[in-house]
Order: structure tokens, then sequence, then C-alpha cells
């Protein structure tokens, strides 16, 4: 297997640890912190509310499953050899700063979707922070799908 995937998978594999520790932020937001034995419940707090922590949780498993998915299929898309390595550090920003947007915007007022306050709440520096991380992903992560859209689509 490649270099430029086994790090990118590695990456997944990392980014799918925190979205799955998310999960247990989630369960820490819906009852209120963890039951250690039956009926004995030590209090956790925790920021953020139980809706963005569904979506850490499951947002961090699909970056990851995408992050996957991509690994296995850039060798077979037909592109330059020498575009697959950027191509997979793209990736593993786009997975990252994905993480980071869902981390940040929950502990943001106004959920990391501005640089400044909107019609969520008020911004503050980690919403400052996802927010930007997360549009130039979204750019990256579009690009490359483009890119390896077309190496597929130029294939016999």
């Amino acid at each position: 297997m490649e270099n430029y995937q086994k790090n990118l998978i590695g990456h997944a594999l990392l980014v799918l640890i925190v979205g799955l520790l998310a999960g247990f932020m989630l369960a820490f937001s819906l009852i209120g912190g963890l039951e250690v034995v039956p009926s004995i419940f030590m209090g956790i707090p925790v920021f953020g509310t139980t809706e963005g922590w569904v979506r850490a949780h499951s947002g961090g498993i699909v970056n990851a499953l995408l992050m996957i998915a991509v690994a296995f299929a850039l060798p077979h898309c037909g592109l330059a050899p020498g575009r697959l390595a950027l191509y997979a550090k793209g990736i593993v920003f786009a997975g990252w700063a994905n993480t980071i947007f869902y981390w940040f915007g929950n502990a943001s007022a106004n959920r990391a979707l501005s640089f400044s306050d909107n019609a969520l709440g008020a911004a503050n520096m980690l919403g400052t922070i996802g927010y930007l991380v997360a549009v130039i992903a979204a750019f990256v992560t579009i690009y490359i799908a483009a890119q390896m859209a077309r190496g597929f689509f130029a294939q016999d």
C-alpha cells in the first residue's frame, strides 16, 4: 500500500477516535454525567448543546469514512501519481478541519457558521477558527472530489 494511503488511513482512524469521543460528550450532555455503577451517577459538565454533540459524533465518524474511502479510491482514479499524495494531504486537512469545526462550533454561540455574530449568537475566537478551517476544507474537498471524478470519467 502506498505511503500516502497509509497516512490518510492513519489520520482517518484518529479522526474516528475523536468522533467516538464526541459520543461520550453526547451521552454526558444527555444525562448530565456518567453512570459509574447502577443508579450511581457522577456529574460531568460539558460545553455546547446536545444537538452539537450529535453533529460532532456523527460528523466525525462520517469524515473518517470519507477519508478511508478516498484512500482506497485515489490510486484508481487515473490521475498523475505526483498529485495523489497532494490530494491525500488535502483530505487529511479536510478531515481534521471538519473535526475542529464540529468541536469549536459547539463551543461558540454562532456555531462557527460565520466570522461575526449571526442569528444563532455571538462570535468568539473558537467559532472564528472553526469557520475559517471549515470553509477552506469545503473548497479543498470539492476540488479534490471533482479532480477524482474527472479522472474516473476520463478512463476507458
